[in-house]
C-alpha cells in the first residue's frame, strides 16, 4: 500500500493491510482500525494513536518512540506483537495492552500510568525510569526485565513473575505483590519491600523472606 507522502489517516479501515516498513512519523492516525495489521519495522515516531485499534497487529520491531497512545479514547494493543519495538518515552497513559507480546521491547521513560497490562509478556523489556503507577500487571511475565528507576507506586503485580527482574531504585509504594515471584530478583532491598501493600504468599529468596517477617510480619497477612 502506497502511503508516501500521506500524513493524515484519521479514522482510517486498514484492517490486516500489509504495512512492513511504512513511514508513519508524526503521521495523524486517531481512530484508524489496523486490526491484525502487518506493522513489522513500520516507523510510528511521534505519532498521534490516540483511539486507533492495533488489536493482534504485527508490530515486531517498529518503531513507537514518543508516540501518544493514550487509553482515555480506548487506544487499544491487545494481544499485539510488539516485540523488539521501540516504544521509548510513548505516552500510553490508560491503554490497553493486555496479553500483548512486548518481549525485549524498549520502554524507557514511557508513561504507563493506569495502563492494562495483565498477562501482558515483558521478558527482558527494559522499563528503566518508566512510569507504570497504579497499572495493572497481573499475571505478567516480567522475567528479566529491567525496572532501574521505575515508578510501581500502586501497581497490581499479583501472581506476577519477576524471577532475575532487576529493580534497583525501582519504587513500589503500595504496590500489590500477592503471589508473585521475586526468586533471584536484583537489586531489591527490605528498605522498598517494607513499602508495598501485602506479601501475601510471595515468593521470595530466603534471607530476605525471614527478614522481612521479622521484621514486618502484617505484610504476610491475608489482605
Amino acid at each position: 500500500m502506497d502511503i508516501s507522502e500521506r500524513k493524515d489517516f484519521r479514522g482510517a479501515n486498514l484492517i490486516k493491510a500489509d504495512l512492513q516498513g511504512a513511514n508513519f512519523i508524526e503521521a495523524d492516525l486517531q481512530g484508524a482500525k489496523l486490526i491484525e495489521a502487518n506493522l513489522i519495522k513500520a516507523n510510528f515516531e511521534g505519532a498521534n494513536l490516540e483511539g486507533a485499534n492495533l488489536q493482534k497487529a504485527d508490530l515486531r520491531g517498529a518503531n513507537l518512540s514518543n508516540a501518544y497512545l493514550p487509553g482515555g479514547k480506548k487506544t487499544n494493543l491487545q494481544e499485539a506483537n510488539l516485540r523488539w519495538s521501540n516504544l521509548q518515552g510513548a505516552d500510553l497513559i490508560m491503554a490497553n495492552l493486555q496479553e500483548a507480546n512486548l518481549q525485549g521491547a524498549n520502554l524507557q521513560e514511557a508513561n504507563l500510568h493506569l495502563a492494562n497490562l495483565q498477562r501482558v509478556d515483558l521478558q527482558g523489556a527494559d522499563l528503566q525510569v518508566t512510569n507504570l503507577q497504579e497499572a495493572n500487571l497481573h499475571f505478567a511475565n516480567l522475567i528479566g526485565a529491567d525496572f532501574y528507576g521505575a515508578n510501581l507506586k500502586e501497581a497490581n503485580l499479583k501472581e506476577a513473575n519477576l524471577v532475575g527482574a532487576n529493580l534497583q531504585g525501582a519504587n513500589l509504594e503500595g504496590a500489590n505483590l500477592e503471589e508473585a515471584n521475586l526468586y533471584r530478583a536484583l537489586n531489591l532491598s527490605i528498605d522498598q519491600l517494607s513499602k508495598v501493600k501485602t506479601l501475601h504468599n510471595t515468593k521470595l529468596d530466603e534471607k530476605l523472606l525471614k527478614s522481612l517477617k521479622e521484621q514486618y510480619p502484617d505484610l504476610f497477612e491475608v489482605p
